[in-house]
């Protein structure tokens, strides 16, 4: 879901009596949002719940993020998560980077991505 608007329903939420903690990895985009308390995942988007397939990794972003929302000293309070997406930060550079994949790769993923949304289209249809 889009940090963006994730970030404007928690500040709606909040200031109608509920308090929020968004769990997110684009933290520029969160906190130039304002949000009172974040729980900063630096890893790819789309991860931000923890790493795929990795229970661990997810119960302990949903613990943080718990311990976050009870405990945030001030308003605007964001924590970053230990957890890391890789020892190697050049991930950052590589991810999702179109410039370095060649059109064989750019071609592939795109089928993939396609077919991804083909099953989901049947799956949502059969719901």
């Amino acid at each position: 879901m889009c940090h963006q608007t994730v970030s404007l329903a928690a500040r709606h939420l909040e200031e109608n009596g509920i308090a929020t903690i968004v769990m997110g990895c684009a933290k520029d985009i969160v906190e130039h949002c304002g949000v009172p308390r974040f729980l900063f995942s630096d890893f790819p988007l789309g991860n931000a719940a923890g790493r795929p397939k990795d229970p661990d990794s997810q119960a302990l972003t949903l613990e943080l993020a718990l311990r976050v929302l009870e405990a945030a000293p001030a308003a605007r309070t964001t924590v970053q998560s230990p957890l890391r997406w890789s020892e190697d930060p050049s991930w950052k550079f590589d991810y999702s980077n179109i410039e370095r994949l060649s059109p064989e790769e750019i071609r592939r993923r795109r089928e993939e991505f396609d077919q991804q949304k083909k099953i989901a289209k049947a799956v949502r249809t059969a719901s």
